[in-house]
């Protein structure tokens, strides 16, 4: 059964419109969003998560459908969901906050309340800071917070924004292991404007810019639409969408190669930027 299933979702803030017919499917495993900040992949994973309704479109979550309050219940005691800001009770320890959040999810009886935020916090190495005030924690440890909160009761549907965004590369590499152990015998979904995070978990992404889904696949697929447009040069080429310096000096071209171009294979952020190039407005001068 497919964990996800979004269908022409719309929904707009105003006169803006944060999501324009996205249609998106995640299955058992992690599926990545992926796109420029403000391009929708919040509104999506708030919607994904129940937290926001579209406007138009349907959404089915775990085979229920979240505009039923009873199914949203439901589905609710099988999501996990961690926002770009978790909303830390800083005066609260680590173990507080987590059984906190416990409660909230209505695990009632204390004792296996106890032994259910003990195990999340022992699954996401933060048994030696459980007695410290979350304001004391790093940038890193209070993700993993988030992450720990997110874990309890074992969801089914993990929903992850942006969960590396801050972190130093150390724990960047700690908290990719987690997410990657946790999608193991469950659906992640998660966003990020990292290439090299999406391409080190995901099995599945999605390219989300200026609200609509511009890419649903997997990792190799995206990266094989680059193939023929990536070359390197002693120089920028006028014919680049994007060109940089190379540690060794020489200049990595992507675009439309010129004649005679001497071509290296593309990456995953090599295809993304050429997509995303395809739908930026052109700059006109005066």
């Amino acid at each position: 059964m497919t964990t996800v299933s979004v269908r022409g979702a719309t929904k707009s803030f105003g006169r803006t419109t944060a999501l324009d017919s996205v249609d998106l499917e995640a299955d058992p495993g992690v599926t990545g969003l992926l796109g420029p900040n403000g391009a929708g992949k919040t509104t999506l994973l708030r919607t994904i998560a129940t937290v926001l309704a579209p406007d138009r479109g349907t959404v089915t979550l775990l085979g229920r459908d979240p505009s039923r309050p009873d199914d949203r219940t439901r589905i609710r005691e099988r999501l996990g969901y961690l926002p770009q800001d978790a909303g830390f009770h800083r005066g609260f320890t680590v173990f507080e906050f987590v059984d906190y959040v416990a409660i909230l999810k209505e695990m009632t009886d204390r004792r296996p309340r106890h032994d259910e935020v003990r195990r999340v916090i022992a699954l996401t190495g933060l048994e030696s800071v459980s007695a410290k005030r979350i304001r004391a924690l790093s940038g890193g440890m209070r993700r993993r917070v988030g992450l720990a909160q997110a874990m309890l009761g074992d969801p089914d549907l993990l929903v992850l924004d942006e969960p590396t965004v801050g972190l130093d590369p150390e724990q960047r590499l700690r908290f990719r292991e987690m997410i990657s152990q946790a999608g193991e015998g469950r659906t992640v979904v998660m966003s990020s404007h990292q290439t090299e995070d999406i391409t080190a978990l995901c099995t599945r992404i999605a390219v989300i810019h200026q609200g609509r889904a511009r890419f649903a696949g997997t990792p190799a697929e995206l990266t094989a639409r680059a193939e023929g447009r990536v070359w390197t040069d002693t120089r920028r080429s006028p014919a680049a969408l994007a060109a940089w310096r190379t540690g060794d000096g020489a200049y990595r071209n992507v675009g439309d190669p010129p004649r005679g171009a001497e071509l290296i294979p593309p990456t995953l952020e090599d295809a993304y930027l050429l997509l995303v190039g395809e739908f930026e407005p052109e700059v006109t001068h005066s």
